[in-house]
């Protein structure tokens, strides 16, 4: 039987222009995953794509964990292609050292309100901020919160991707890091971004997509170089050498399968944050891969 107009069109894809992203999906997005199906890429920073889920505006996209309680009824989680590790979580910095008791009452710039970032920071916050407040929270793109935080537009970022090795150019001081509260009080490694895919597209095609999503990471490891240009076209950070740390950091083992752990985490995540009635809960059969 032929392929339908539906089927057979590109998909949409969405993604960040981080290296770790750019790296993963280098080879399906330059027709390099023999019988992957074809796709449109679109670039854009994880707030963009949190909205897009939820709007339903997207067939495959990349946003964070804290964002699956609003999207699970039309996407579902795919096993592969996000961001989920050890020693790689988000860092709170300010422009002098500074405690976790500076913060009651402070400006926080964060990357999403839906982001990963700012749940491990709502956790983390309940445990060691005062009364767990911080002041005012201003999203931005995560980009811009290392010079606002650099200028005295914030008192303190929360920061995410290569912000991890590239924040001592910008003068900051590291305050805390979610990941490694994360990973102490847990035992866990960190999830960060997903990959989600829609329901509607049905089983075969959603087979297909987290096929050519493994390929792709396959074939970038196999090759690191092919992926050099497109990662470095793209990157906010322009040093090579801060682009290949952040692809080691943020492409593993979960990034090929999450595996046992890497779902026990997202599990514990999301029932922890529903817990303490900063998220909706999820029903346990929604987190399952299609």
């Amino acid at each position: 039987m032929a392929p339908t107009a539906a089927e057979s069109r590109p998909l949409s894809v969405s993604y960040s222009p981080c290296p770790n992203d750019t790296f993963v999906f280098h080879a399906w997005a330059h027709g390099q995953v023999p019988g992957a199906p074809p796709i449109d890429v679109t670039f854009a920073d994880i707030d963009i794509t949190n909205d897009l889920a939820e709007r339903g505006a997207g067939d495959v996209l990349k946003i964070s964990y804290a964002a699956l309680p609003w999207v699970l009824d039309e996407y579902a989680l795919l096993p592969c292609g996000g961001a989920l590790g050890r020693g790689c979580g988000p860092l709170v910095l300010t422009r002098e050292p500074a405690a976790a008791a500076d913060l009651a009452g402070r400006t926080v710039a964060v990357p999403s309100e839906r982001s990963t970032a700012y749940l491990l920071f709502r956790l983390w916050a309940a445990a060691n901020v005062p009364d767990g407040g911080v002041g005012e929270v201003r999203v931005m793109p995560f980009h811009a919160i290392m010079p606002a935080v650099r200028d005295g537009q914030v008192d303190a970022g929360l920061v995410i991707h290569e912000a991890r090795f590239t924040f001592r150019d910008y003068g900051l001081h590291q305050l805390a890091d979610m990941g490694e509260h994360w990973e102490s009080t847990t035992g866990h490694p960190i999830p960060l971004g997903a990959i989600v895919a829609r329901r509607s597209l049905g089983a075969e095609r959603l087979a297909a997509v987290t096929d050519a999503i493994r390929a792709s990471v396959r074939a970038a490891w196999a090759d690191p170089s092919a992926s050099e240009g497109y990662v470095m076209a793209h990157a906010q950070e322009l040093d090579p050498e801060v682009a290949k740390s952040h692809i080691a950091l943020y492409v593993n083992e979960f990034t090929e399968d999450l595996g046992p752990a890497g779902h026990a985490a997202v599990h514990d995540l999301l029932g922890r944050a529903a817990a303490e009635s900063l998220l909706p809960p999820i029903p346990t059969d929604r987190l399952r891969a299609p």
